[in-house]
């Protein structure tokens, strides 16, 4: 092993051996990553508190998706993750006007809390598909940087806008019907207007879920793969189609209630260190 070699690896082995007060956040050493470990695909922690080994790239272009702003390097995820994007990708290729999809970001090589945006995506397992119809699966990387999503949103999210269609709604039905999907997180008045069209059956809108934001992508959340001890679900959506909870989320956006004086001011979230990941981040981040 040469010098420079030997210096890395006890770099490495020093940062790790920090107390948590004295380390870096966790972000920067996960978002220093570029490629995967050398482990098998499993994924550590929470969705929003761990890791990802052995994780697998999207390839940046396929028949059915492309992979978008690939500068971030965040288009890798668990194997299920990859296959979930193919299959669901090959369904929207389906639907007039689209043929296929645009994926933006699923998790970094080595998953982990990333240098911005998400404080989820961390075990490649979440995945965000923009709203914009693929039409052209041809785009240059550059091209990929430079091109932005569409909203569907309208009055701050009670509405969906003209540019949501019939597709859309078949697109998230078919990624919220999936068994492999735990949920799924779209701006309220997609949700609630899927409730409106909807006429047959409505078991999978249990899993759509209203969340600020989400109007330029929705953002699927799969289940923990079978056998994978080291990874913790998220608790399942509360029985029922969750439409009235839809419905409670758009009239509050119309008609704010009042601001509550006696609620604590919001605290600051405090950056992750290592030290508050699974065990098992520190062999994800030493794997070679």
């Amino acid at each position: 092993m040469s010098l420079t070699r030997l210096a890395a690896c006890a770099a490495m082995i020093l940062t790790l051996a920090l107390p948590a007060g004295a380390e870096p956040p966790a972000k920067q050493k996960f978002g220093a990553q570029r490629q995967a470990s050398a482990q098998a695909p499993e994924p550590f922690g929470s969705y929003a508190r761990g890791c990802l080994a052995g994780g697998v790239e999207l390839p940046e272009t396929g028949p059915t998706w492309q992979a978008m702003r690939l500068s971030r390097n965040r288009n890798w995820g668990h194997p299920e993750a990859i296959a979930f994007i193919k299959d669901l990708s090959a369904f929207a290729a389906t639907q007039p006007g689209w043929r296929g999809l645009y994926i933006g970001d699923i998790s970094q090589p080595r998953g982990g809390p990333m240098l911005s945006g998400h404080s989820s995506h961390q075990i490649g397992l979440d995945v965000d598909i923009w709203m914009l119809p693929a039409t052209n699966l041809n785009l240059s990387r550059q091209q990929r940087e430079n091109i932005s999503s569409i909203s569907l949103r309208r009055a701050n999210g009670a509405y969906v806008n003209d540019s949501w269609s019939r597709q859309h709604h078949q697109i998230i039905k078919a990624a919220a019907s999936d068994s492999r999907v735990s949920r799924i997180f779209v701006f309220p008045g997609a949700k609630a207007q899927m409730c409106r069209d909807e006429k047959g059956n409505r078991a999978y809108l249990r899993k759509i879920r209203p969340w600020w934001g989400h109007h330029y992508h929705f953002h699927v959340r799969l289940e923990c793969p079978r056998g994978m001890a080291g990874c913790v679900d998220q608790e399942a959506p509360p029985k029922g189609d969750g439409c009235d909870e839809a419905q409670e989320w758009v009239n509050n956006i119309l008609n704010p209630p009042p601001p509550d004086p006696n609620a604590p001011a919001p605290k600051k979230r405090r950056e992750l260190v290592l030290a508050d990941l699974p065990q098992q981040c520190r062999a994800v981040l030493a794997s070679n």
